[in-house]
């Protein structure tokens, strides 16, 4: 897996989350996922995030460092 894939996977699992608190729980909840969505827009132009870092340290890899993977054709 690579840094960005998770932080897709981190960004869509804390705006899950937080709609099902703000539905249930609190309003307030709907903040947190305003804060994703605007760290997400934010990590879209600046191609930075601070999540980014912790993924790193968790050992991911970015996806410019993982090889491609090769299409075989089934004849070959």
């Amino acid at each position: 897996m690579t840094v960005e894939r998770g932080l897709r996977l981190m960004a869509g699992t804390f705006v899950l989350i937080s709609i099902a608190l703000g539905f249930w729980i609190s309003h307030y909840w709907f903040l947190l996922t305003a804060f994703v969505g605007l760290n997400l827009f934010q990590s879209g132009l600046t191609n930075w995030c601070p999540a980014m870092i912790i993924l790193r340290k968790l050992g991911l890899k970015d996806a410019a460092c993982e090889p491609k993977q090769r299409a075989v054709s089934p004849g070959a």
